[in-house]
């Protein structure tokens, strides 16, 4: 259960970053290369650790 909890956070980072990023301002304006590439490696395997255990971590769907 802490992983989803992590996983969704990395999520919310990375939804707000493209929405920031649409008007001009995201994350990658401040952060190193290096740096936002570890980042949007965590956001991706977020995505993919959401995808496969949502049914199991998501009251509504039970």
């Amino acid at each position: 259960m802490k992983l989803h909890k992590i996983a969704f956070v990395l999520l919310i980072i990375g939804g707000l970053n493209w929405g920031l990023t649409a008007l001009g301002y995201g994350i990658q304006n401040w952060l190193p290369a290096g740096l936002m590439m570890v980042v949007y490696i965590l956001i991706g395997i977020s995505a993919i650790i959401e995808i496969v255990g949502h049914k199991k971590n998501c009251k509504e769907c039970m």
